[in-house]
């Protein structure tokens, strides 16, 4: 538990930083900003975990309610952070769907992706480091968000070897 508190909050970073995109899309929206706020008061302790795991999809069927590309990676990364109560591993697919948006948003810069993680490697703090660096490495475990689904291939997964090969050599 502690460790989903720690990593819940860099997971909502990551988040609100593509926020915009899908907000763009669909303004009166609010679910998941919704889930962006939610998951700060639960990594502050404000919120418990299993009133949380019941809503972790709400920002994820906000996903549904826009088109673009980066507008859904955004409202997923929203919905990735809100399942941070459930699993730590979801600050991981934060952070991926985030840096997918950026990306999307940017087709004509190719480091938009790259930049984004560095990004949020920078504001990673070193317990919320250290707590990432205790999951699994993508793969490893079938089970869970970190096992052989969406978050292990393409983009997402890309994004989610980098973030956990540069955690390690910090570690």
């Amino acid at each position: 538990m502690a460790d989903r508190r720690l990593v819940a909050g860099w997971a909502a970073d990551c988040a609100e930083r593509v926020l915009p995109l899908f907000e763009a899309e669909a303004p009166n929206d609010a679910r998941a900003r919704d889930a962006i706020a939610r998951t700060r008061a639960f990594a502050r302790g404000e919120l418990g975990a299993a009133e949380e795991i019941r809503r972790r999809f709400v920002a994820g069927r906000a996903a549904h309610a826009v088109t673009g590309p980066a507008a859904v990676a955004a409202a997923r990364a929203a919905a990735q952070a809100a399942a941070v109560a459930h699993m730590g591993a979801h600050a991981l697919g934060a952070a991926a769907y985030a840096a997918k948006a950026a990306g999307s948003a940017a087709p004509g810069r190719p480091d938009a992706v790259a930049d984004e993680v560095g990004w949020q490697l920078d504001h990673l703090s070193p317990e919320a480091a250290a707590a990432l660096r205790r999951l699994p490495l993508l793969g490893a475990d079938a089970s869970g968000p970190l096992g052989r689904g969406l978050l292990a291939s393409g983009v997402l997964g890309t994004v989610i070897r980098d973030l956990q090969a540069a955690l390690l050599a910090r570690g």
